[in-house]
């Protein structure tokens, strides 16, 4: 019998087909991923003559959140990923809700990394703040880093101060790259609380993933996030068109209403809807609300 066909990562082939083989495929356990706070397992998945690498979380394998006691983390994953695939920007991993061997859980597809770290932008200006203390490879794929001095440089966005030890401060900067606003668009809306720079994966054929999408959905202001560069800035065009286009598709009876109606409570799609009305109301990138701690900790 032959080996199954090895999918390529979305863009390559379509969407739908990746669902279907999340959905429906064998999954095979091959390890764990120790550094997650929950059970990430890493698994292959195949069905008929398909097969891809996966990451499994089933939800007996998270940890308790006090702040979201309803539902599962593994909900609120797959209505992230049908939140962006509802905005065309295609900026999460195909994520299917499913059996596996240690019962539901959230699959997702794994997404390698890009392995040139290389930012749209350039380098930062700025000297690096040395071994250690720079935000990039692993920690945004060279989207995120530590510069001396106050300046961002051309390319970059400033984000904040940080300590780095010894007295010593440093810039917290990401890159000015289209791919990362959009991104901070859909956190915005879906309230994302753990923004990481180990979150955001470029991936070789130049597209921008964001993962772990757990600790979203509060239907009160969460958004904790590395991507504040454009705080206060005014909404591209583009992202004022997909805001309008989602409010619509949010509405009651429309599919994707229904269905997210399925994971998070009623109360959190209401906070959805409103949080999509106030961007189109204000017209500008939302800024940090002094209620709650703006940058995740650790930032990676």
């Amino acid at each position: 019998m032959p080996a199954p066909e090895r999918l390529p990562a979305p863009g390559v082939s379509a969407t739908g087909e990746l669902e279907e083989l999340l959905a429906r495929g064998e999954l095979t356990v091959v390890g764990r991923i120790r550094e997650a706070s929950n059970a990430v397992l890493l698994c292959t998945v195949a069905y008929g003559d398909l097969s891809a690498e996966c990451v499994y979380k089933p939800v007996k394998g998270e940890r308790p959140l006090w702040d979201f006691p309803d539902g599962n983390l593994a909900q609120r994953e797959v209505a992230a990923y049908l939140v962006s695939e509802a905005t065309g920007w295609g900026l999460v991993p195909p994520t299917v809700l499913r059996d596996g061997p240690y019962g539901e859980g959230m699959v997702q597809l794994w997404i390698g990394p890009d392995e040139s770290g290389e930012p749209d932008g350039g380098e930062p200006e700025g000297e690096d703040t040395g071994d250690g203390d720079t935000a990039e490879g692993e920690s945004g794929g060279g989207l995120l880093a530590l510069v001396e001095g106050e300046e961002a440089g051309e390319g970059w966005k400033p984000v904040a101060l940080a300590d780095v030890g010894e007295g010593r401060t440093a810039l917290l900067v990401h890159a000015d790259d289209p791919r990362l606003r959009r991104l901070a668009v859909l956190d915005a809306v879906i309230n994302n609380g753990d923004r990481k720079g180990g979150h955001l994966l470029p991936a070789p054929d130049g597209r921008l993933y964001g993962i772990d999408h757990g600790v979203t959905f509060h239907r009160e202001d969460k958004l904790r996030t590395l991507l504040w560069g454009w705080a206060g800035e005014p909404l591209t065009e583009e992202a004022r068109e997909v805001l309008t286009a989602l409010a619509a598709r949010l509405a009651d009876g429309e599919p994707l209403a229904t269905r997210l109606a399925e994971l998070i409570t009623p109360v959190e799609l209401a906070a959805v809807r409103a949080r999509v009305a106030d961007l189109l109301r204000t017209g500008v990138h939302p800024q940090p609300s002094g209620q709650w701690p703006a940058i995740p900790w650790p930032p990676v």
